[in-house]
């Protein structure tokens, strides 16, 4: 069978993911709720040339992504999320301002297209320096995390970073280091060497992960100021009684980090679930001419999801039906819908089998819907008002009269059962 394929690098998400990804958005949006974050959504695509790039060569999506030479996928959420920030001027906005966002992103990868499709949830404080705001990520973080079954799971990282000036002394010892040991490196990380030395250290071949081992610690290159935040940090992260681990080989990519950085991982894996650091110097890479404070934090959906199901973790199904209608004829068809949407209206979730005529096969349908009860009417319970009843868990059948079924019903499945859900009602007039 000839089947159109998406592109490769990106993927379905299916019902039964999506079961997993509404549960994850529900629970991390009541905590950003709590926690006064507010939703914002960025462009899939945007003009680059209101952006100075700050990864250069490494996230330049090939011309194939690109319209008219200035428009480009989104790839940084960060990015995009501080070119909002500016060109709305929510400068204006009490500080700090807290903003999420659940959307597809796109990264670099390894493969042979190069990009990989993400959903993110990722969330931004702006306008503050303070520590204390690392700490509160990291403590929404942990405690979601734990509530949703997946303790001792998972292990907290963090290390230091520098300030700019450090930064730069820091990353002249690094070249200076690998300087006599690049018959070591492969090609691709020699061309880290002369753009972005910081990335050797981030390698997964495994010579170049011993050498990353032996190259100096960034904390060395720390002064007063940048010592005294990451203290403040470790401090907060104590009271909150958060686990953590100081990884002196956990140093950030790109020079425009500071202060922080952390991750969480697996522990059966090492697989990264979540990082997060701060970026006061990202802004003075837009078309800012300040420097703006900032921290984020993403988890990676995928990643929860799957560490989820390998525990085996069930998620409620609210979408569990109480009453299926099977029938055969007109007469009966449009006799049985109405009698769903006057189910629905009372709290019961009424679905109704069309367009299969043979009984035989609606009624495997039924079953596979899980539904609680099945009404199955044929021409002559249309029209003499008596349904047959099927309880689908206890497997017993009733007569029971169209006047009564909806009661019936009701009596069945316990009012406290229904359903009254209407988002509508959040709406306020005048």
């Amino acid at each position: 069978m000839n089947m159109q394929k998406i592109v490769f690098w990106t993927k379905d998400y299916l019902p039964n993911d999506h079961k997993y990804f509404t549960f994850l958005k529900k629970v991390f949006r009541h905590e950003f709720r709590k926690n006064w974050f507010r939703r914002i959504s960025t462009p899939i695509l945007e003009d680059i040339n209101l952006q100075r790039l700050v990864y250069k060569d490494d996230f330049v999506l090939d011309n194939i992504y690109n319209v008219e030479g200035s428009i480009w996928l989104r790839y940084e959420p960060s990015l995009w999320v501080i070119n909002a920030y500016l060109k709305w001027e929510l400068e204006s906005e009490i500080k700090p301002v807290h903003m999420y966002h659940i959307d597809r992103y796109f990264s670099k990868t390894n493969g042979s297209c190069g990009y990989k499709e993400n959903y993110l949830i990722w969330w931004d404080i702006i306008g503050e320096t303070d520590p204390i705001l690392d700490a509160i990520l990291i403590y929404i973080t942990y405690s979601t995390l734990n509530k949703i079954g997946l303790e001792n799971t998972f292990k907290i990282f963090i290390n230091a970073v520098p300030n700019k000036k450090e930064m730069d002394k820091y990353i002249e010892e690094l070249k200076s280091f690998y300087e006599n040991k690049k018959h070591l490196l492969t090609e691709e990380w020699l061309k880290n060497l002369s753009n972005n030395p910081l990335k050797l250290l981030a390698s997964k071949n495994e010579d170049e992960q011993i050498l990353a081992k032996e190259a100096p610690l960034i904390s060395k290159f720390l002064k007063k100021d940048t010592k005294a935040h990451f203290e403040k940090f470790r401090e907060y992260l104590d009271m909150l009684n958060i686990p953590y681990e100081i990884n002196n080989s956990l140093v950030p990519e790109f020079t425009h980090y500071t202060n922080s950085i952390w991750n969480i991982r697996q522990v059966d894996d090492d697989k990264l679930i979540s990082s997060w650091w701060r970026y006061d110097y990202l802004s003075k890479s837009v078309w800012s001419d300040k420097e703006i404070w900032m921290v984020w934090f993403t988890i990676n959906v995928d990643c929860l999801i799957d560490m989820l199901k390998s525990k085996d973790i069930k998620i409620k199904n609210k979408d569990e039906l109480d009453l299926y209608f099977v029938q055969l004829w007109d007469e009966a068809k449009k006799l049985v819908f109405w009698l769903s949407l006057e189910a629905r209206e009372k709290g019961i979730k009424a679905m109704v089998s069309l367009g299969t005529p043979s009984m035989k096969e609606q009624i495997l349908k039924a079953q596979r819907t899980w539904a609680k009860f099945v009404v199955m009417v044929w021409i002559m319970e249309a029209r003499n008002g008596i349904f047959q009843v099927r309880d689908m868990i206890k497997w017993t059948q009733e007569e029971v009269k169209q006047v009564d079924l909806i009661n019936y019903i009701i009596w069945k499945i316990w009012e406290e059962n229904l359903d009254f859900y209407c988002p509508a009602r959040d709406l306020t007039f005048g």
